[in-house]
């Protein structure tokens, strides 16, 4: 069993385990944890800052529980599978997905991979007395490719999402651009269900050992 920690800038932790069942297939099981460090005391400021601050300690921890499996695909028609169940119940959501992959080496400096995504949601409704509460479910399909130049380290992900609470495709591209050494800038522009645009632009540090 394998445990990781991260201290966030909020005060809380973010804790996870992992476990493999199956090497041939990449069988693993898990659970995603956001550990709260509760004070003694609170006062009404901290329970204020707690409900309105965006960047405030949770008031009480959380988690996930899930499970994954990668597996080969079916001959020439795509490569690998990959299904993940997920249970969050301070949510009251479970979610059941999986996606179809399919690498395309197009050159020594180009390479290809598509891959088509599809999830059940399922949303829990707190019952009214005398109204039984019925689970609200959520279907989403998703469409993207990812495009790598190795030359330069760029890689460019389009890719399109539609969802039964939707009535169109949502459109959105994505880009990663290798700087130096460890150091990557990615950034990522989409629609959403409003008409507007969720734009981000994030550095990062990545190294494996």
């Amino acid at each position: 069993m394998s445990w990781s920690s991260k201290d966030k800038s909020n005060g809380a932790a973010a804790v996870s385990v992992k476990q493999s069942l199956s090497a041939f297939l990449d069988a693993r099981v898990g659970a995603d944890m956001t550990v709260v460090n509760q004070p003694q005391t609170l006062t009404s400021s901290d329970l204020l800052r707690q409900k309105f601050a965006s960047d405030a300690q949770p008031s009480q921890s959380t988690g996930t529980a899930w499970a994954a499996i990668t597996a080969p695909g079916l001959g020439s028609i795509w490569d690998k599978t990959a299904v993940e169940a997920r249970v969050d119940p301070s949510q009251e959501q479970s979610k059941l997905g999986t996606s179809l992959s399919k690498s395309l080496p197009l050159s020594e400096q180009y390479s290809l991979t598509l891959q088509n995504g599809y999830n059940v949601i399922q949303q829990g409704v707190v019952p009214v007395p005398g109204i039984p509460g019925r689970p609200a479910r959520n279907y989403e399909t998703d469409q993207s490719a990812r495009l790598s130049i190795t030359d330069t380290g760029t890689v460019s992900s389009p890719g399109q999402t539609l969802s039964s609470a939707d009535d169109r495709w949502l459109r959105k591209i994505g880009a990663e651009q290798k700087l130096f050494g460890d150091i990557s800038i990615s950034g990522s522009i989409g629609e959403t269900a409003l008409g507007t645009s969720n734009k981000s632009l994030t550095a990062g540090f990545k190294r494996s050992w």
